[in-house]
């Protein structure tokens, strides 16, 4: 059974480490604008609640993996079990030798009761969760499930391309006026103040959008692996830019006093934390590949909670900071530093950092994701066992087409961040986040009772086991589902 070599393993802290940097992404930058609009009250009592959800659903997703492993473990023994009879049958020896030490490694006591988990249960085989949903959910559960993570991801490029293409615009044109807090009036400013021409800021967004695209977009017809040094480079510029920004706000909160007044509680501001706050926890569809390279992963789920504890005293400072040190908060935390006419040249360096920050970030994680989507697009309408026995244009065009125009198309037209965090986070950030890993682990606890019996004890299984947290994980995913759809039907009503 392949499992991680061992010059590919790492400590359980490098690999929580690798864990909070997957956390902490670029979804952060959209939650000081949420906490303002929402009420520093509500926000924080908020905030906390979904990480402990998100946590939960983690355990989930280490359980669900602990039971694929479970089950592949099974079913490699039960080929033994035939094999080694066939061999004994036929007097082969050698085989039979040859069959021991692997036999040996899976056979009893494999089940050992109460006291002493089975060997059957481990997380050493990697198995992402598109294998856990062909594993464990039906026909019609692993295409809603391909289907939701498709819908996130096509969320996630266009939020990638609306960071990326309005971090250039307000770089690229004249800083926009104190006296302007409308921001539907900056799309109509002309981009540069000393000209009277027509060429105004959603036109250099448009520009900037098309250059991007035609720079990234390519990359989705082949295939682009991360390396460990561009994590490493991508990792380092981001937790260089949360310093600085978290630095500078509680600079400006010494300096200048608090500028932004927001209110104890807003429930109007709940739809957009919820949807940031989803997406600010999002780590359930890469936790298997960080998780299995993890030596020693027997309280695994102790430090995994450490490491929420931390993220959310980490998100609660940037929130904080920003939303008490700015009277105008952008949806992108990074657009508050864009350049000024600064004579403090270092100053000015660091506001040109951080107003690019999204731009070096995104445009290497956007490659990836396209091309990720390209892949599930394909596992949803093709058969994937027989790929080249399609033709070129259904292997190599059609998908990457379609996994990136579409967000092209709704970035053109609509670059308000807001709104695409909020329906992201809200719907397929609840789809990937909530629903697939409870209904993944109701459905691996089943195969795994009737495949194994019920006195085989997984030492993975989540805290929260217990059949009413998984309702109330489902119950709350509805509820929050429904009050995001209510108020957004209000809002696009009122207009």
């Amino acid at each position: 059974m392949p499992v991680a070599e061992g010059g590919d393993q790492y400590s359980v802290w490098v690999g929580l480490i690798y864990i909070f940097n997957l956390v902490v992404g670029t979804g952060a930058l959209t939650l000081p604008a949420a906490f303002a609009r929402a009420g520093w009250g509500l926000s924080t009592i908020s905030l906390v609640f979904l990480a402990f959800m998100s946590f939960m659903n983690a355990t989930y997703v280490i359980e669900t993996m602990a039971c694929a492993n479970a089950v592949f473990k099974w079913k490699r023994l039960q080929f033994l079990k035939r094999n080694s009879m066939q061999d004994e049958e036929n007097s082969d020896e050698e085989q039979t030798t040859s069959n021991a030490p692997i036999y040996g490694e899976l056979e009893d006591p494999l089940v050992c009761g109460e006291a002493v988990p089975s060997r059957y249960y481990s997380l050493d085989k990697r198995i992402e969760l598109g294998e856990m949903a062909n594993l464990f959910l039906s026909k019609t559960g692993r295409t809603m499930f391909y289907c939701t993570l498709c819908v996130y991801l096509y969320g996630d490029l266009s939020i990638y391309s609306a960071a990326v293409s309005k971090s250039l615009m307000d770089v690229v044109c004249s800083t926009v006026p104190l006296n302007m807090t409308n921001i539907t009036d900056w799309d109509d400013m002309p981009c540069f103040h000393a000209s009277e021409g027509t060429f105004t800021r959603i036109d250099c967004y448009r520009m900037a959008l098309l250059t991007f695209f035609a720079a990234m977009g390519p990359f989705v017809f082949f295939n682009v692996q991360k390396t460990k040094y561009l994590q490493l480079f991508t990792s380092g510029m981001r937790w260089l830019a949360f310093v600085i920004m978290i630095s500078m706000a509680i600079h400006l909160l010494i300096k200048h006093g608090p500028q932004g007044k927001p209110p104890a509680f807003d429930i109007t501001g709940m739809p957009t934390l919820f949807g940031a706050c989803v997406y600010s926890f999002m780590c359930h569809h890469s936790l298997p590949g960080l998780i299995s390279p993890i030596r020693g992963k027997s309280h695994l789920g102790l430090h995994l909670s450490l490491d929420y504890m931390l993220i959310s005293i980490f998100y609660l400072l940037l929130a904080f900071t920003g939303a008490f040190a700015f009277a105008n908060l952008n949806d992108l935390y990074t657009l508050n530093f864009v350049p000024t006419d600064n004579e403090n040249v270092f100053l000015e360096i660091v506001e040109y950092f951080l107003a690019l920050f999204p731009v070096f970030t995104l445009s290497t994680s956007f490659p990836i994701i396209a091309i990720t989507l390209r892949n599930n697009l394909q596992s949803l309408f093709l058969d994937t066992s027989r790929l080249e026995s399609y033709n070129f244009v259904v292997r190599k065009l059609i998908f990457p087409i379609v996994a990136v125009v579409p967000p092209l198309l709704l970035t053109y037209f609509l670059e308000d961040i807001g709104v695409l965090i909020k329906f992201t986070g809200s719907y397929a950030g609840t789809g990937i986040q909530y629903l697939i890993p409870t209904f993944l682990v109701l459905s691996a606890r089943r195969h795994c009772a009737n495949l194994l019996g019920l006195g085989v004890v997984n030492k993975y299984k989540s805290p929260f086991s217990n059949v009413s947290w998984a309702v109330f994980v489902l119950l709350w995913s509805f509820i929050c589902i429904i009050l995001v759809s209510v108020n957004m039907i209000e809002k696009y009503l009122d207009r």
